[in-house]
């Protein structure tokens, strides 16, 4: 019996907690596994990881600066003894998380989500704590190399989705009237927090060359975020009110896919994109940023189009090319859907992270 503590400290069920709740669900078929996650009290993922873990502890976390949630993961550890511990989240749960299991002498790994950068002295510090360090693309991976990680204790395994959510057949007359688009314009769809690094501002940048070759184009922003205001006050000085839409965060995703010509990524940094593996698995053709693990989800030239990041030029050629070009983007679209069957299931990440608790056990 190998028993396993996940630590999770995201509050909201998508994201990193979501793809937690995936590997919980499919090592519940692992034999002689037992998972048990220590989350945030009242969060999003303390409910729905009720049936895919064994055991859930909910535990008052309050971030980097939580001066006692380190003795409060010390008295649970303690408690559970598990044979390993897998910290899936920062908010000060990579470096406590590792603090604590390494007080114990039980062997840890933590998965790394995003390529942010982290100084080397952080990098040499905090992932000593850990046997392992599991990077969900080989471009976050390139980066903590770079910023001193030993590439021995390094291991990709690559984000999943359940790509049966997203091969279902779009309602096109709802979609119309859920966001108000016009019989004959084509809906182009950006999935991101409002935040610097996705950019947001490169596309209303590019916008204008877009719409002077696709006057049609409608352009609907999914996704919440500090930059919402300032992004609605650029749009209002571009006069793009009639064709920019601020649409929030929608759990719907799987039904509002199917129904966009294109989906576009114009992230200045990207770890890998989950809402480029769901974008692909709907087989809708994707235009994005040549940067971190983005490449790894989208082929250029084989289910979408690269550009380098922060260039409105590039991605204003790019997607116009596909907005024009509906026998192109059906061809994108039915080669995503494969790329994500073939690289990125579910089965291939839990069947990846179970291999490395064997492994560190064995060592």
């Amino acid at each position: 019996m190998i028993k396993i503590v996940h630590l999770e400290s995201g509050r909201h069920l998508y994201g990193g907690a979501r793809q937690v709740q995936y590997l919980l669900q499919g090592l519940k078929a692992c034999p002689g596994c037992r998972n048990e996650l220590i989350c945030p009290k009242g969060s999003q993922i303390m409910a729905g990881c009720r049936d895919a873990a064994d055991r859930v502890h909910p535990l008052a976390m309050h971030g980097d600066l939580d001066p006692v949630l380190p003795l409060r993961l010390l008295r649970l550890l303690r408690r559970i003894r598990p044979d390993v511990v897998h910290v899936h989240s920062r908010r000060g749960a990579d470096v406590w998380g590792g603090l604590a299991a390494k007080v114990l002498k039980i062997p840890a790994v933590v998965s790394r989500r995003v390529d942010d950068p982290e100084s080397g002295l952080a990098v040499r510090s905090k992932y000593r704590l850990y046997r392992r360090v599991i990077a969900i693309s080989k471009g976050i991976g390139r980066v903590l190399v770079s910023e001193g990680l030993d590439p021995g204790r390094l291991v990709c395994v690559p984000s999943a989705i359940d790509a049966r959510e997203y091969r279902q057949q779009g309602d096109p007359e709802w979609f119309r009237s859920e966001f108000g688009i016009r019989e004959g314009e084509q809906a182009l769809g950006v999935i991101a927090q409002l935040i610097e690094r996705k950019g947001h501002r490169h596309l209303l940048e590019a916008l204008p060359e877009i719409l002077a070759r696709c006057p049609e184009t409608r352009v609907l922003f999914f996704g919440q975020g500090p930059l919402q205001g300032p992004l609605q006050k650029k749009t209002r000085e571009m006069g793009l009110e009639q064709v920019v839409r601020f649409c929030g965060f929608r759990p719907d995703l799987p039904e509002i896919l199917p129904c966009l010509q294109l989906v576009v990524h114009p992230a200045l940094r990207e770890g890998l994109g989950v809402s480029l593996l769901q974008a692909a698995a709907a087989g809708v053709p994707i235009v994005a940023s040549k940067t971190g693990g983005i490449p790894e989800v989208v082929r250029d030239g084989h289910n979408g189009l690269l550009v380098e990041p922060g260039d409105p030029a590039g991605l204003a050629g790019a997607a116009a090319a596909l907005l024009k070009d509906p026998d192109l983007r059906r061809e994108y679209g039915l080669k995503g859907r494969e790329v994500v069957g073939r690289d990125f299931s579910i089965e291939s990440m839990v069947s990846g992270n179970y291999a490395v608790y064997k492994d560190i056990l064995a060592s």
